[in-house]
C-alpha cells in the first residue's frame, strides 16, 4: 500500500510543480501580473507530455526500479533537461506571441521543487526495500534465526531453505524447505537467487558446505558464511560493517562498491548524452523502417540480466515481422550452439542488414542502459532459451550486468565460435575493471564503423 501512495505522490506532485512552473514562466513582467493563458496552456501541455513520456520510457515512477537516490536524481535531471529543451523549442517557435515571458522562472521554480520531491519520496520508500530472493542452507536453529533476521532487519525475502543431510525439518520454519543441500545446483538453475546464506557451524556439515561453495563459485552467486560459531548479545566486532549480521559476505566480481557506483554514473551520463547526440539519426532510421517494411518500429525481446532476472531489450526492428516464428524453421542452419547465429539470415531486411552491420539497430538500448537493465560495457544479454542450455560455469557470466559492447564485439563478433565467445566473456567477468571498460569503449569505435564481423 505504501509504495502505491508514494508513487501517486510522485506523479501528482510532479504534475503540479510543472503546472506552477509553467505559470511562472508565462507570467508577464510588465508589472500587471497578467498571464498569457494560451502560452501557459501550451507550455504546461508540452512540459507534462514530454515529462510523462520520458518517465514512462525510463520507468521513472516504477517504485521498485532498483535505483538508489543518486541514480534516480540523475535521471530526474536528464528528464528535466529534455523537458526544458522541448519548452525552449516551443518558446522559440512562438516568440512573437510570448513576448514578455520569463522562461528562466520555470527553471528556478521547477528544478529545486522536483528534486526535493523526488529525493524525499525516494528516501521514504527506501524503508521498504525491494525484495530479493535469498536462499538459506540449513534448517537448524542458526538457519531459522538467520531467516528471521533477514526478513526483519534486512527487508529481504527468504524464498526457501535447503537442509543438510542429517538435519530434521523444523515445523516452525517461516518458508518452504526446497530439498537438501545437494539440490543446490538445480535450485539456482531454476530460480533467481540474489544471495545464499550457509547457516551452519557443525563440523559434520563442512563437506556439504564446501561442495555448496564450489557450486556457487561456478554460478557466480554471492554467498555468506558465519563469521563465528557464537552469537553475541552486546559485544560488537571492531569492524562492525564487515560482519554486521554475524556473516561474512563474499562477492564473485572483484570490484569495490565505489567502482560499481562510478560505472553506473558513467552509464547514465554517457547514455543520456548519446541519446541527445544521435536523436536526428534515430528519427531518420525510424522513418525509413516504417516506410520500407511492415511491422512494429521497435523489436522487444525478453533477455536475461544480472543474477538471472529478465527484462525486455529494445532494438530497431531489422527483420521481417514474423522473424521469431521463422526461427524454429531455421534452427538446423544455426552454427553458433546455444547462441543462435546464422550467416546470411533470410529474415533480415535490406535496411536491417545495414543498421545491424553498423550497430545502428542497437541505439534504443541506450534506454535500457538508463533504466539500469544494461550497462555500456558488459557481456551481451542472452535470451532465456540460451541460458537454459548453459553449462554451470557459463552461467557465471550472469554475475555482471550485460552491456552494449564487449570483448566479443571488439574481437570479431560473429567471426568467433560460441566456445570462444563464452571464454572471452568469462575473462571479462573475472578481470573486470573500470580501465578495461574504457579501453573496450575506445576499441569499439573502429569495430562499429568498419562493421567487421557483423552478420
Amino acid at each position: 500500500m505504501t509504495k502505491h501512495i508514494l508513487q501517486n505522490v510522485d506523479i501528482v506532485g510532479d504534475g503540479l510543480i510543472l503546472l506552477v512552473a509553467s505559470a511562472a514562466a508565462t507570467n508577464a513582467i510588465d508589472g500587471s501580473g497578467a498571464s498569457h493563458w494560451p502560452a501557459l496552456c501550451g507550455m504546461a501541455m508540452v512540459a507534462m507530455f514530454v515529462w510523462t513520456l520520458g518517465a514512462r520510457v525510463l520507468h521513472h515512477y516504477n517504485v521498485w526500479n532498483g535505483r538508489g537516490i543518486a541514480e534516480d536524481v540523475a535521471l530526474t535531471i536528464v528528464l528535466f533537461t529534455v523537458t526544458l529543451a522541448a519548452m525552449g523549442a516551443l518558446r522559440w517557435a512562438v516568440a512573437p506571441f510570448a513576448c514578455g515571458t520569463d522562461f528562466e522562472r520555470f527553471s528556478f521554480v521547477a528544478v529545486p521543487a522536483i528534486l526535493w520531491l523526488r529525493s524525499t519520496t525516494i528516501w521514504l520508500r527506501r524503508r521498504e526495500r525491494p525484495k530479493e530472493n535469498v536462499l538459506v542452507l540449513g534448517s537448524g536453529p542458526l538457519g531459522r534465526h538467520t531467516g528471521l533476521e533477514i526478513r526483519e532487519r534486512r527487508g529481504r525475502s527468504v524464498f526457501g531453505y535447503l537442509r543438510f543431510t542429517d538435519e530434521v525439518v523444523h515445523d516452525r520454519l517461516p518458508a518452504e524447505v526446497l530439498g537438501v543441500v545437494s539440490d543446490l545446483e538445480n535450485i539456482v538453475r531454476k530460480h533467481v537467487v540474489s544471495e545464499v546464506y550457509l547457516a551452519s557451524n557443525h563440523d559434520s556439515h563442512r563437506a556439504e558446505m564446501q561442495a555448496a561453495i564450489g557450486v556457487l563459485e561456478r554460478f557466480g552467486i554471492p554467498f555468506a558464511l558465519p563469521a563465528c560459531g557464537f552469537r553475541f548479545g552486546r559485544a560488537r566486532p571492531e569492524h562492525e560493517r564487515a560482519t554486521a549480521e554475524g556473516y561474512v559476505h563474499y562477492l564473485y566480481v572483484r570490484s569495490k562498491p565505489v567502482q560499481q557506483a562510478l560505472k553506473r554514473a558513467f552509464d547514465i551520463l554517457a547514455s543520456s548524452l548519446a541519446l541527445a547526440l544521435f536523436s536526428p539519426l534515430i528519427v531518420v532510421v525510424a522513418v525509413v523502417i516504417k516506410v520500407t517494411s511492415r511491422g512494429p518500429l521497435l523489436f522487444r525481446q525478453e533477455r536475461v540480466t544480472l543474477r538471472g532476472r529478465s527484462f525486455h531489450i529494445l532494438k530497431f526492428r531489422s527483420m521481417v515481422a514474423q522473424a521469431e516464428q521463422l526461427r524454429a524453421e531455421l534452427a538446423d542452419f544455426d552454427d553458433q550452439g546455444p547462441l543462435f547465429k546464422m550467416p546470411r539470415d533470410p529474415r533480415i531486411t535490406a535496411v536491417g542488414r545495414f543498421i545491424r552491420k553498423y550497430n545502428i539497430d542497437e541505439l534504443p538500448q541506450l534506454v535500457n542502459v538508463l533504466r539500469g537493465e544494461m550497462s555500456l560495457v558488459g557481456p551481451c544479454p542472452p535470451t532465456p532459451s540460451e541460458v537454459a542450455k548453459y553449462e554451470a560455469w557459463q552461467r557465471r557470466r550472469l554475475s555482471v550486468r550485460p552491456g552494449l559492447t564487449c570483448v566479443w564485439r571488439v574481437g570479431g563478433r560473429s567471426e568467433i565460435s560460441f566456445e570462444e565467445w563464452m571464454c572471452v566473456a568469462m575473462r571479462y567477468v573475472d578481470r573486470w575493471s573500470l580501465a578495461q571498460d574504457f579501453q573496450l569503449i575506445l576499441q569499439n569505435v573502429p569495430a562499429v564503423f568498419t562493421g567487421r564481423g557483423a552478420s
